[in-house]
């Protein structure tokens, strides 16, 4: 929810290392997946928005002792960039191909190392989000019962008895994908599934980090496309929850990875939709993908 919108409406979107910054005041969706990083106009000011809501928050027993450092000029150009293979599909639009091509170009004239890695794990990015996320949501918001937090007060909370009063609580407050998530978490995390499901699922997502470790032993920085396509028409994939989901294939491993990622305009692109491109760090690296954007940024 940072980066994707970043891709489709031009703009910058940092998702920072989990941890870096305080999730405190945040409704909890997913609490292991959860982070809060800015959508700015360029990389420069998400750099100055990151360093001033980083650090330790004694409200966020997940947030960590953190002090942000930029990244010299002369350090970011050792930096050695890996394209991921699986991140350049053959479904890849030929729009989004050429934006992304472009930026390779572009750090190759500058004299970047530049090299394909293999993140064979990557197939199960898809399928592990979506197992663990609507559980985890399942969890946290069944809080939202109608006595401890309510969108129903007064003489229209009067009138239920208390099955009825968190049917009409839970069907009031939350909307149709919030309610398809939770019917999935329920379903996975319930007896006789948890282990079909949920705990294959956290498997996944161990395969997936050691991917980024097996890639960061290799490169520092991993470059790619943040979604196949530039942005859909106007309600083109609501009534298909599917097509909608595979729009973050290649945002997701890093989530599940709880690693740094930032998504920028592509500046040559000529499609009349906005594309972007993500730059992957390993954890607590975010100077390493800051320096990179700002020298795209400013050298064209």
């Amino acid at each position: 929810s940072i980066r994707l919108p970043a891709h489709f409406c031009g703009v910058v979107g940092l998702k920072p290392t989990y941890g870096a910054v305080s999730r405190s005041g945040l409704v909890a969706l997913a609490s292991s997946l959860d982070q809060i990083g800015p959508i700015t106009r360029s990389v420069e000011d998400a750099e100055l928005v990151f360093e001033a809501i980083s650090g330790y928050d004694p409200y966020d027993n997940t947030s960590t002792q953190y002090e942000y450092n930029q990244t010299s000029v002369e350090e970011v150009k050792k930096l050695r960039i890996g394209l991921p293979k699986q991140y350049f599909p053959a479904e890849l639009s030929s729009e989004v191909k050429t934006a992304v091509n472009d930026v390779i170009s572009f750090y190759e004239s500058q004299g970047f190392s530049i090299s394909m890695i293999d993140m064979p794990h990557t197939e199960y990015g898809l399928a592990a989000y979506y197992i663990i996320q609507p559980a985890e949501a399942s969890s946290n918001l069944s809080r939202f019962d109608g006595i401890r937090y309510a969108p129903v007060t007064g003489v229209e909370r009067s009138q239920h008895d208390l099955k009825n009063l968190y049917i009409h609580n839970k069907t009031l407050g939350f909307g149709k994908e919030t309610k398809r998530r939770i019917i999935l978490g329920t379903y996975v995390l319930s007896s006789g599934y948890y282990d079909a499901y949920y705990k294959k699922a956290q498997e996944a997502r161990e395969y997936i980090k050691d991917d980024f470790n097996n890639a960061f032993e290799k490169v520092d920085v991993l470059l790619s496309p943040v979604s196949p396509t530039p942005a859909f028409n106007l309600g083109e994939k609501i009534n298909d929850p599917v097509a909608m989901y595979l729009t973050d294939i290649l945002t997701i491993p890093t989530n599940l990875a709880g690693l740094p990622a930032i998504s920028i305009p592509v500046k040559t692109n000529t499609h009349p939709l906005p594309i972007g491109f993500q730059l992957i760090g390993k954890h607590f690296k975010e100077n390493d993908i800051i320096g990179l954007g700002k020298l795209y940024e400013k050298s064209l």
